[in-house]
């Protein structure tokens, strides 16, 4: 069928691949909905604190390491059109088995991060804009149950779909066009609340108690979280028609379109609410809208935001936990994560292991740090992916496929490396997080090693 691509199997037999069901809009929507959810929601005000007002400079820096990064995937997913990801592009790079496994631990890592600053945000100013100051004490409880709520619908198991993907992304997306339609009427036609006065001069602000580089290098750090996301639709190229052409473009304008929203916003967060109450709160679009439009429904804006916070960490622990079990059928971490429960079908110890994770994490941390933590996680990943690129250059391809210039992964890398590093202005607590999280990893990987012995496994599985 045109719709369709085969695959070898083993013995030389032709099995059918993924059927190609994702035209150029559907493609724009999944990666448009994969890269927005908590960061702007959430986050926007711990930049804020870092930078100062001039909050739309990180967010743009942020854009450009990771519009950077995005035409080392397209390169890679071009050249290895199957679904496949990180951890098999830098295998097929360096085919050292324990760098492949530390580069997908690190992916599942930062799914879990990621998913606890989002137990967090829905625990937080959001949740308090239903329910009132009251729920601030439990807020702690309310992320523990936020989180095994999300444990138990994994273990029920979801059916993903593309179409659905959709649907969620509207949503998402309803809530930052009211930020943008009432904030502009606000700034332009001044209609907003009367207990505040646009200031635009905050746009040029940095934080005064550093340097205004170190204040966006390190509120990049942090920012750059926005703008992950875009990595995992590699994983869609196959099931897209006529990948060569619609991929590269989707991902492209799609990242596009979502910077011009995340700044867009940026612009008019800074100037509606003061630096100093930004910085004090996780729900911080929830301060524009009562700014912008104090006969809006704060209600309503909360439900829509504690949505797309939930959209976002359901989708990483669902990530996480197949990745975990990926690893224990490949055989590199203990097998019983690659338990299976015989009536639900999911692999529960692998979601067990996750969830615990993920509690002791939104138990102990701030939601800046998860969120900082993750970004750490995946420039690393980045870094070494721009490096994986250049190294590939030498496996030649019978197919025509993008090229990205030479001067773009290597620029990528170098900036990848730099907001990794300390030299951004990144506290030692974060790279404290990372190490014990790849140092569990590491341990269930000498476990298996001295027990089993040298281990052999697939690249491909520990990417989907």
């Amino acid at each position: 069928m045109a719709n369709e691509t085969s695959v070898n199997a083993p013995g030389g037999a032709q099995e059918p691949g993924l059927k190609k069901v994702m035209g150029p809009k559907l493609l724009l929507f999944f990666v448009v909905g994969d890269i927005l959810g908590t960061t702007i929601y959430s986050l926007t005000g711990k930049v804020a604190d870092k930078v100062g007002g001039a909050l739309w400079v990180p967010f743009l820096v942020a854009f450009v390491v990771a519009f950077l990064t995005a035409f080392s995937y397209l390169e890679l997913v071009g050249k290895y059109p199957r679904a496949g990801g990180a951890p098999l592009y830098v295998h097929k790079a360096f085919g050292i088995h324990f760098v492949t496994f530390l580069i997908a631990f690190a992916v599942m890592c930062s799914g879990i991060t990621s998913a606890s600053s989002a137990a967090q945000a829905f625990s937080g100013d959001y949740l308090s804009g239903i329910f009132g100051e009251g729920v601030e004490p439990y807020s702690w409880m309310v992320a523990l149950g936020f989180l095994l709520l999300l444990a138990a619908i994994n273990f029920r198991g979801v059916g993903e779909s593309v179409k659905m993907n959709v649907v969620l992304t509207c949503v998402e997306l309803s809530g930052l066009a009211i930020v943008i339609v009432f904030g502009l009427i606000a700034i332009f036609g001044g209609s907003h609340s009367a207990d505040i006065t646009p200031d635009p001069s905050r746009l040029t602000q940095f934080d005064s108690g550093s340097s205004p580089l170190l204040a966006v290098t390190s509120a990049t750090a942090l920012a750059f979280f926005a703008m992950v996301g875009f990595e995992d639709s590699v994983n869609m190229a196959e099931e897209t028609k006529d990948p060569a052409k619609n991929f590269p473009r989707a991902l492209l304008l799609g990242m596009i379109i979502t910077a011009t929203i995340y700044l867009i916003i940026a612009l008019i967060t800074s100037t509606l609410v003061p630096t100093e109450e930004l910085a004090e709160s996780d729900g911080p679009l929830l301060l524009v809208v009562k700014a912008a439009a104090p006969w809006f429904p704060p209600v309503l804006f909360s439900l829509i935001a504690l949505f797309a916070v939930t959209n976002t960490a359901l989708i990483n622990m669902l990530m996480a936990s197949r990745l975990v079990y990926g690893m224990a059928n490949e055989g590199v971490v203990p097998g019983a994560f690659g338990k299976v429960h015989k009536g639900r079908r999911t692999p529960w110890v692998s979601i067990l292991f996750t969830s615990i994770i993920a509690m002791i994490l939104v138990s102990s941390l701030e939601i800046s740090d998860l969120g900082s933590t993750t970004s750490l996680l995946l420039l690393v990943v980045f870094a070494v992916v721009n490096v994986a690129v250049l190294v590939l250059r030498k496996d030649e391809v019978e197919h025509e496929h993008f090229k990205a210039p030479t001067w773009v992964p290597v620029l990528g890398a170098l900036t990848c490396v730099f907001f990794a590093s300390p030299l951004s202005g990144r506290p030692a607590t974060e790279y404290i997080i990372a190490g014990i999280l790849l140092g569990i990893g590491v341990i269930f990987w000498l476990i298996n090693y001295f027990i089993k012995g040298k281990t052999d496994f697939d690249a491909e599985a520990l990417s989907k």
